[in-house]
């Protein structure tokens, strides 16, 4: 897949063609069968034929549960005619390699032999309560790491824009999966931008919820609390729609914020908001050029939002000594995550050095780290009396060629990716929502994105001004050349 080579004005982007050949959105998808107009079984044959197609090119799956995902759609299918209705009934949807579902191994990008599952998460579970039918695993790369999806176990994930470039990561495999068109929403998990960057390298909508909104269990908290599971999808009604059906909480979750009604969010008018517009990177002492590309087009979005009215200026937020905080935080979370491997010595010597790293830090500096966590939250949030979100870059680069990471050393490959994706994970040490929107595409026609910020339990002011951008921006519209519907 690629894009076409007809431009788009004023984006640097290109447009494909309309879409056709029937319902693609998770929201259309939704009404369709609740109308009637398809079977889940035809949506999930069709879902299941696009991943089969595609494997051998976009990589976007670890496991696909074909026979299962079948004769649950055609359960779902008995169950529409009975006229029982729920949010997702039939639709199909993916997850990633890091979640549980039953009756399959959680890997999470690493090599070896893994158990199956006896339970599904508490995300699945509740995906299962409003109908959605899970047609497969999707592909990260080791223990969540790094922001690409290749490795030894699974190969290398590619994006659907251009075959030649990654996707993203650590949520690679649900971007691609999405932007190919082989489900219409997915979910990944995001630690340190590990959905907003494949979301804008992918050209797509990725929310990082707050803290805690869905649920990490089996685990109380993931990755000390940096990493929360998140939605992928084309639309910001669709990741809307599907945040609020894999909300809520587990009893023994450590997290548990206020409901909020994000897909009801969508569809209301945000009103004039004071945004912040920020292009200094939180202080990590290695060098992050911003990619010339990336800034003309989230000053594209910025002026966008100021011809809708919004105020819109730059500032900086104090973000301090926050790195402090997530490196103890996240060398632990890769600590933990690797003492599940069933082989160690299959590992990366990357994750190795990470799970070191984190002995090192554990203890008191890991208690020192979480305990700092509410200061930081008092000075970065300092930002929003005045203003109302903080509009950054995803990421300061266009998505890297295969390869480009995959092969460094660790304090190499830590360097690069600071450098390409600096603008996501403070978010993560804060627990706070964040919203990355596509924003066009580079000279080279690459998917670029830009990230909405707010404060604690701002989900529904981000969703409603990034549906309001996209009514106008449409750019739900462009699809990769070799998508089904273009």
């Amino acid at each position: 897949m690629s894009v076409d080579e007809s431009q788009d004005s004023g984006t640097g982007s290109r447009r494909t063609g309309s879409p056709a050949g029937g319902p693609e959105g998770l929201a259309e998808q939704a009404r369709a069968l609740a109308e009637g107009r398809i079977t889940s079984t035809a949506l999930v044959r069709r879902s299941l034929e696009r991943i089969e197609a595609t494997q051998n090119t976009v990589n976007a799956f670890r496991r696909v549960r074909a026979e299962a995902a079948l004769a649950e759609a055609a359960e779902a299918d008995r169950r529409l005619a009975a006229g029982e209705r729920l949010p997702l009934l039939g639709v199909p949807v993916a997850v990633k390699d890091d979640t549980d579902v039953a009756g399959e191994p959680t890997a999470f990008g690493c090599a070896g032999e893994f158990p199956p599952k006896e339970h599904d998460a508490e995300v699945v579970r509740r995906l299962r309560a409003a109908g959605a039918i899970i047609v497969g695993k999707t592909n990260a790369c080791e223990l969540g790491q790094w922001p690409f999806t290749e490795g030894p176990a699974f190969g290398d994930t590619r994006n659907p824009w251009n075959l030649d470039h990654t996707p993203g990561g650590s949520s690679g495999g649900s971007a691609a999966a999405v932007a190919a068109g082989l489900v219409p929403a997915a979910l990944g998990t995001d630690g340190a931008g590990s959905v907003r960057i494949p979301a804008a390298w992918s050209h797509l909508i990725g929310i990082k919820p707050q803290r805690g909104r869905i649920s990490t269990w089996p685990d109380a908290e993931s990755f000390q609390g940096i990493t929360g599971i998140g939605p992928l999808a084309r639309t910001v009604e669709d990741a809307a729609l599907l945040l609020d059906v894999a909300s809520g909480n587990h009893a023994g979750d450590l997290h548990r914020p206020p409901a909020i009604a994000a897909h009801a969010a969508a569809g209301r008018d945000p009103g004039r908001l004071r945004i912040a517009l920020s292009w200094k990177p939180a202080l990590t002492f290695t060098r992050k050029p911003l990619h010339p590309d990336v800034r003309a087009a989230v000053t594209g979005v910025a002026r966008t939002l100021s011809r809708l009215g919004h105020f819109v200026e730059e500032a900086e937020p104090d973000y301090g000594l926050v790195g402090l905080s997530f490196v103890p935080r996240a060398t632990a979370g890769v600590g933990e995550w690797a003492a599940r491997v069933p082989d160690r010595t299959l590992l990366d010597p990357r994750t190795r050095g990470s799970v070191r790293m984190g002995r090192i830090l554990g203890g008191p500096v890991l208690r020192r780290a979480r305990a700092a966590e509410q200061r930081q939250q008092r000075r970065i949030g300092a930002l929003f009396g005045p203003y109302d979100i903080l509009l950054t870059p995803t990421t300061a680069t266009p998505p890297p060629r295969i390869g480009t990471l995959a092969k460094l050393n660790g304090w190499r490959t830590d360097q690069a990716m600071i450098a390409a994706c600096p603008y996501a994970w403070p978010w993560n040490v804060l627990g706070w929502p964040g919203v990355s929107i596509p924003a066009g595409f580079s000279k080279d026609g690459l998917p670029l994105g830009a990230q909405l910020l707010g404060p604690a339990h701002g989900e529904p002011r981000l969703i409603s001004l990034a549906a309001q951008l996209q009514d106008d921006l449409r750019w739900h519209e462009r699809r990769p050349v070799g998508h089904p519907t273009s």
